[in-house]
């Protein structure tokens, strides 16, 4: 078992490595879904989430062994470059692999618990939720701040942006899920576009921040922002839809 762990947290570093090792036997589930878990555990006054990765299918394991590195290694570096970057992460802690001299196994990225009031989900699932216009504002000054730092957040998705209200009225916003990540020089527009055609079906919020987004990023027009951000969203949501009948139609039996 291989154990990266934070320079700030090496002294309990021990404390960590117990908590992997019964992973499966203690802890609280926070969530327990199909392909990953995420547990939390007490560390002194720091509440640890450890999430463990579904073992990979037999080529991806011996791909993680030799070519690529694990989605938990991956997890921590990009925690740690965005917030080298000014951009806000849960805290990255630890990763741990287990292999065997051929193949990766298991693997686990520890980061701190975060206590936030939202995620980017409820502004979509929520009619009329409080704050609501100015959250999304806030929010895609957030994402215009990404795209000016070369960084392509690959799952930039509903659940994956945590949203803290400050005591001044602002918000800061948080990333997780961060195994794919992509760090370029510059974005051009159509990137920049695709990065967000996965968060809302709404054409009201896509009109939304195509107007903040304009504010911002001043090479296009709100008009050519709206026009191409939408061209993305409806394009994501058709072949998502897609994807779901087909599943479906595949499933029949279920």
């Amino acid at each position: 078992m291989r154990l990266v762990v934070n320079p700030r947290f090496e002294n309990q570093k021990p404390e960590i490595k117990g908590f992997i090792e019964n992973f499966d036997l203690s802890g609280k589930m926070f969530v327990n879904g199909q392909r990953n878990k995420i547990k939390l555990f007490e560390l002194n006054q720091t509440t640890l989430n450890i999430k463990s990765f579904k073992v990979p299918n037999l080529i991806n394991r011996i791909a993680y062994k030799f070519i690529r590195k694990s989605k938990a290694q991956r997890s921590y570096e990009f925690a740690m470059r965005l917030l080298e970057c000014g951009i806000g992460t849960p805290e990255p802690i630890a990763y741990s692999e287990a292999s065997t001299w051929w193949s990766m196994g298991r693997s686990f990225y520890v980061s701190e618990q975060l206590s936030v009031d939202l995620t980017y989900r409820e502004l979509v699932e929520i009619p009329n939720y409080p704050d609501a216009e100015n959250i999304l504002r806030q929010f895609v000054g957030f994402t215009f701040l990404l795209h000016e730092k070369g960084i392509e957040f690959l799952d930039h998705s509903p659940g994956n942006t945590l949203i803290k209200r400050r005591e001044d009225g602002l918000y800061d916003f948080y990333l997780v899920d961060l195994n794919r990540m992509n760090f370029h020089n510059a974005l051009d527009f159509d990137t920049r576009m695709k990065n967000m055609s996965h968060l809302t079906p709404q054409k009201k919020m896509v009109d939304l921040m195509s107007h903040e987004y304009a504010r911002l990023y001043t090479q296009k027009s709100e008009a050519e922002i709206a026009q191409r951000l939408w061209f993305y969203t409806d394009d994501f949501q058709r072949k998502f839809h897609r994807k779901i009948r087909l599943k479906k139609k595949l499933k029949f039996w279920k």
